[in-house]
C-alpha cells in the first residue's frame, strides 16, 4: 500500500548489523557494561539482555507460533511491552556479557533464517503501530521495524561506551528510510485539502527526502515534488533521535528547520517511530 511508501528490503543487513554489534561488545571492559545508556535505569548490559530479548520473542512468536504474551487487566500494548521488556532485563542481569554475546551470535542466523523466507509483501506477524493503527502492514515495515530496532540499540551502547560506528549510509539510510513512513501516522489528526503535502529532509550521507500528501481523506506516502505545504528539514543525527526519543521534541525542533503550515511542521518534529 502507499500509505507506507515502497516496500524495503532489509533482510541482507541483519548479519552486517550485528557483526558490528557482536565486534563492539566483544571489545568491551568489564566498566563499559555497567555504563549507563539514555535508556532510563538500564545500563549496556541491559540493554544488550533488552536485545537478546527482541531475538527470543521473534524466534519464539515469528517461527515458532507461540502466542506467550498475557496482558493484566486493561494493560494497553505499550504498558505490556514496558513491564515484560524490564521484568526480561532484571532477569537476564544474572547472565555474563560472554554468554549474551554467544547467545546473539547463534539466535541471529537462525532469525535471519526466518525473515529470509518471508514474503515481503504478505501479512505482517505484527502490525506497525506508528505506520497506522487502523490498517494491517505488510511484512516488510514489520521486518524493517526490527532491523531498526538492533540498529538504534547498538548506537545507544555505542553512545554510553563513546565508540562510534554502524552508521555508514548503506547501515543507517534504512532505518532513517523506515522512520520516515512514520509520516502520514504523524499528521494524521490534520485534516488539510486534498493534495496539500508535507516534505521531510532529512540531510547527510545517509538522509534523504520523503513527502506525505492528503488524498482519498487520509495521509499517504509520496514522491515529494513541487513546493509543500509545509517542510521540515533536520540532519541524520537528529532524526533517527527524534523518531526513537532519544531526544525531545523541543530539542528537535531546535535543531530543525521548518517553513509552510505551523501545525504540519509541529507535528512532523514529534514524529515517533517506536511503540510509546
Amino acid at each position: 500500500m502507499m500509505i507506507f511508501g515502497p516496500a524495503l528490503d532489509v533482510r541482507p543487513l541483519f548479519p552486517r548489523e550485528r557483526r558490528a554489534m557482536l565486534e563492539l561488545l566483544g571489545a568491551l571492559d568489564p566498566a563499559d557494561w555497567a555504563a549507563p545508556t539514555v535508556c532510563p535505569g538500564w545500563d549496556v548490559h541491559d540493554v544488550v539482555g533488552h536485545v537478546l530479548n527482541d531475538y527470543m520473542r521473534r524466534l519464539s512468536g515469528s517461527r515458532d507460533g507461540h502466542g506467550g504474551a498475557v496482558f493484566a487487566d486493561d494493560e494497553t500494548l505499550p504498558a505490556y511491552l514496558a513491564r515484560t521488556n524490564e521484568e526480561f532485563v532484571r532477569a537476564s542481569r544474572q547472565l555474563s556479557p560472554q554468554l549474551m554475546i554467544e547467545l546473539l551470535d547463534h539466535l541471529g542466523p537462525r532469525l535471519d533464517a526466518v525473515w529470509a523466507g518471508r514474503d515481503l509483501q504478505a501479512p505482517a506477524d505484527l502490525n506497525v503501530s506508528w505506520a497506522a493503527t487502523d490498517l494491517d502492514s505488510p511484512a516488510w515495515p514489520d521486518i524493517g521495524r526490527d532491523y531498526t530496532e538492533f540498529w538504534v540499540h547498538q548506537q545507544q551502547v555505542r553512545d554510553a561506551v563513546a565508540v562510534s560506528g554502524a552508521t555508514e549510509p548503506d547501515l543507517m539510510a534504512p532505518v532513517l528510510d523506515l522512520f520516515a513512513r512514520a509520516l502520514p501516522h504523524a499528521l494524521r489528526t490534520h485534516d488539510r485539502p486534498e493534495g496539500s503535502t508535507a516534505h521531510l529532509e532529512v540531510l547527510g550521507p545517509a538522509g534523504g527526502r520523503w513527502a506525505a500528501i492528503r488524498q482519498d481523506g487520509r495521509w499517504r506516502m509520496a514522491e515529494p515534488q513541487g513546493e509543500p505545504t509545509a517542510r521540515v528539514s533536520m540532519d541524520q543525527d537528529t532524526f533517527w533521535r527524534l523518531a526513537t526519543r532519544g531526544i525531545t521534541v523541543e530539542q528537535a525542533r531546535k535543531r530543525s528547520t521548518a517553513a509552510g503550515d505551523p501545525e504540519l511542521t509541529g507535528a512532523i518534529t514529534a514524529l515517533l517511530a517506536v511503540v510509546a
